[in-house]
């Protein structure tokens, strides 16, 4: 394999997506990203003889093949609705000179609310187009502009291995779109797991703490690693309103459906002795109020009465994390939209 590593251009985050120019013909398909032992292997994909380039680090090019990477970016956009907006935005962006690669909008009718979620190629001056955008955008509007890059998330769990695992075995191979920078758990029995893929473990038990200085431990570990999001994983400690209020909208839990129904020990006994009929789960954004905030993802699937208890735990387990991670997904893609207590999502 040829070290390129003495042929370099622009800096560019590892993490970052790129898609492929070469003579200032842009190819509109993504780079496929892996990581293996350090090296970075870039693919271009829907392509019978695809190009492959392997680098040590993604600020090294094959200069002598005429390749540059360009960068893909995501602008989201709410606003009170007014005539003209989408003509407006893409003119601001057509002005310098960024090519729309999707483009989705949204109005909410008892809000009168504008979404729109556009992907980008080209040279950005993020502070240059943000400027010109609240130009011509209602005063309210909410605008953020970033690189479609893989998100930095912080993983909280307790003891259930399940909705952990989807999403480490998804991490291992790229299927996440994320950077898993540390797994955190108030017991010790997923460590061994954990550190099999390669990532850091922080144990922070909660014993003979109270539940305010637990989660001053666990915020003080989270600043340190500085995560874009946090997951709770089947997390089963409750978190404070003043825990949650450091990173609104930014983390996202897992439950069963049968809330609030079924709630306290054994839901699935409980709901074996009902007779119920489908099991589902619900992903969300957590806020003040428990397991109430923003959905982001529901899933079901049908049960009948030859399961058994043991039977419907294992289907829960299933769909939760099956739905965990594509919740994930969306988010990570920056596809969801907060408004109030609901999500407008872009799929």
């Amino acid at each position: 394999m040829q070290d390129k590593s003495k042929t370099c251009a622009d800096n560019f985050s590892i993490n970052s997506l790129f898609i492929l120019r070469k003579n200032n013909c842009i190819k509109k398909r993504a780079i496929k990203i892996v990581v293996l032992s350090g090296i970075v292997k870039l693919r271009t994909t829907g392509n019978a003889n695809p190009v492959l380039f392997y680098y040590k680090t993604l600020t090294c090019l094959p200069a002598k093949a005429g390749y540059q990477l360009i960068m893909i970016y995501t602008i989201l956009i709410d606003c009170t609705d007014a005539k003209g907006l989408v003509h407006k935005i893409t003119g601001v962006l057509y002005h310098n000179e960024l090519n729309v690669e999707s483009n989705h909008e949204f109005v909410q009718p008892e809000t009168n609310r504008f979404f729109m979620r556009t992907e980008i190629v080209g040279a950005m001056d993020a502070d240059k187009i943000t400027n010109g955008l609240q130009g011509i955008l209602p005063s309210d509007a909410n605008i953020v502009i970033s690189e479609k890059r893989k998100k930095r998330i912080v993983i909280l769990v307790t003891k259930e291995y399940h909705c952990i695992g989807e999403l480490l075995v998804k991490n291992q191979f790229g299927d996440l779109n994320a950077e898993v920078v540390g797994v955190i758990g108030n017991h010790d029995v997923l460590r061994v797991f954990t550190e099999q893929f390669g990532l850091p473990f922080f144990h922070i038990t909660h014993e003979g703490k109270t539940r305010e200085a637990h989660e001053l431990e666990i915020l003080s570990k989270i600043t340190e690693l500085n995560p874009d999001f946090i997951v709770l994983a089947k997390y089963m400690r409750i978190l404070s309103a003043d825990f949650v209020k450091h990173y609104s909208n930014r983390v996202i839990n897992i439950h069963h459906s049968f809330l609030p129904a079924f709630i306290g020990a054994n839901p699935y006994r409980q709901a074996y002795q009902r007779g119920v009929k489908i099991i589902g789960a619900t992903a969300h954004f957590v806020n003040d109020n428990l397991d109430e905030g923003p959905i982001i993802v529901q899933n079901v699937i049908s049960a009948d009465h030859s399961q058994n208890p043991q039977e419907l735990a294992q289907m829960g387990r299933d769909v939760e994390k099956l739905t965990l991670a594509k919740a994930l997904k969306l988010v990570f893609d920056d596809r969801v939209f907060v408004s109030g207590n609901k999500t407008i999502i872009f799929d």
